[in-house]
């Protein structure tokens, strides 16, 4: 059942009002940082009530303002949206705890401008999670690249405002590419009305005119998703302090590129017309191509955040190629992995934060001994490590065996070749982190005079890593975020 209901339009005005405040509290840190949080917490629990009536067969929509007699500004909150918006929004309340003890014990310069464009990124995420059509999510969608870039160039160095210009170059003119795959497909179709099972057909144009669009409308999220061979920003953006490389790796950047493909595949293209045109196979090689090569790449990468980040642009690849597979189990996966993926990397990147905090180490070469004085940091950082790879017991695990069973069901076990491949590669670029810091001598004596990282920073890591076993355990714990998955594939499949 439809309800009309403002609901799906309070999760990105919270954080959206909280930015305006940020900036008129800026000469006061305490009350600053409390809007931050308090917005967090705001829009998670809107999230979480939603949540339960989509679980409940409802959907919400409300529209903000009528353009035309079929053109809409509108939100609109069905399965899909509501899982990546619960994500995202408990996500942003560990962050934003998070931040405080980063930025606070890094002594970061423009704390306020931090803040600030961080709750940009997460209204914009919002919004890209409950969008209800093509122009609202595209509105949303370059909000938060515009929003992002001023935290990439934080630093204000030459390295930070080269890469906040790649950042730029490589998001947004694929960004217009995408407006105008949405001026055509308007013209073809006269709505933008995102609708499970997809509204294009057939006879709206040929399988050459329709494989070219589908591309101009993928271009923007696949490159943000950082899919090679246009991954580039991605790694350079690494710069940023380390809440904000969470941020673009698990929260909102990454994940709205591999949502809008999610978005692009199933609601507006749907599984019968993507069939018969046959365009998302070649999408499908590329993601499996960049799952193998990013893997490969972490390998030779000494600096953490640069070896985590590269884990990141292989990682993301598994979402798109689940959903390309066509399948109800593929779409299950693919959904899933949002969850699981953006549970353990932010996990890894706030581990590397603490890291850096406590220690000022940064390279993986750098930290032999590290788990004797930070074994719970480094503790969490082995079990997300785990469900990176996909070991039973971990979220990861649940999302890729529905991506392992989606590509048996279409009879394709290159695909499985390719998992298997990408999981031996991560145990070999995630684990010497944790053999290095619990089973090499510390022979330089850097870590005699450390201890465990700040409360701050250690709560909101132990948070995900607990919940990243739990839902590895009862994948439906909370709010049914395996369910809403399930519901969402059954609905576009």
């Amino acid at each position: 059942m439809e309800i009309i209901s403002i609901l799906p339009a309070l999760t990105p005005a919270f954080p959206l009002i909280a930015c305006g405040l940020i900036f008129f509290f800026s000469k006061y840190p305490n009350i600053r940082e409390s809007f931050s949080v308090g917005a967090a917490i705001a829009c998670a629990i809107v999230n979480f009530v939603i949540a339960g009536g989509v679980y409940q067969g409802n959907t919400y929509r409300f529209v903000l303002c009528k353009l035309t007699d079929t053109l809409e500004f509108a939100f609109r909150a069905d399965a899909a949206g509501a899982l990546f918006a619960v994500v995202s929004s408990f996500l942003y309340v560990a962050v934003a705890f998070y931040a405080i003890g980063y930025m606070r014990g890094h002594h970061e310069k423009d704390q306020t401008g931090f803040y600030a464009f961080f709750a940009m990124c997460i209204c914009s995420a919002q919004g890209i999670a409950y969008a209800g059509n093509l122009l609202t999510f595209f509105v949303f969608f370059e909000m938060l690249t515009i929003a992002t870039w001023p935290l990439v160039f934080h630093e204000r160095n030459d390295e930070a405002k080269f890469s906040g210009r790649k950042y730029l170059i490589y998001t947004l003119i694929p960004g217009q590419v995408f407006l105008a795959g949405i001026v055509v497909v308007y013209m073809m179709s006269n709505t933008l009305d995102f609708t499970a099972g997809g509204f294009m057909n057939s006879h709206m144009g040929s399988v050459v005119q329709l494989g070219v669009l589908f591309f101009m409308l993928i271009a923007a999220g696949a490159i943000k998703a950082g899919m090679m061979p246009f991954h580039g920003w991605l790694p350079s953006a690494m710069i940023a302090p380390t809440p904000v490389s969470a941020l673009l790796h698990a929260v909102a950047v990454v994940k709205a590129g591999v949502f809008c493909v999610i978005r692009i595949v199933g609601y507006v293209y749907g599984t019968e017309l993507l069939k018969e045109i046959g365009v998302c196979q070649i999408l499908q090689w590329f993601a499996g191509a960049t799952i193998i090569l990013a893997s490969i790449i972490a390998l030779s990468q000494d600096n953490l955040k640069r070896r985590l980040a590269f884990s990141t642009v292989g990682q993301l690849s598994y979402i798109i190629l689940g959903c390309c597979i066509l399948n109800e189990t593929g779409y299950v996966g693919s959904l899933y992995h949002i969850v699981a993926h953006a549970l353990m990397k932010i996990t890894l990147f706030m581990c590397a934060g603490a890291i850096i905090v406590t220690t000022h180490k940064t390279d993986v070469s750098q930290m032999h001994g590290i788990g004797k004085q930070m074994p719970i940091t480094i503790g969490c950082f082995t079990i997300a490590s785990l469900g990176i790879i996909g070991l039973p017991g971990t979220v990861g695990f649940i999302s890729k065996w529905n991506l392992t069973l989606g590509a048996l069901e279409q009879g394709n076990h290159a695909y499985i070749v390719i998992l298997l491949i990408s999981a031996l590669l991560g145990l070999m670029y995630l684990m010497p982190v944790t053999y290095g810091a619990f089973f090499t001598k510390d022979i330089s004596g850097d870590y005699t005079e450390f201890k465990e990282a700040d409360l701050r920073m250690l709560i909101p890591i132990c948070a995900t890593t607990v919940l990243s076993v739990l839902l590895g355990i009862a994948p439906n714990i909370f709010v049914h975020l395996y369910s809403l998955a399930k519901m969402a594939a059954s609905a576009i499949s």
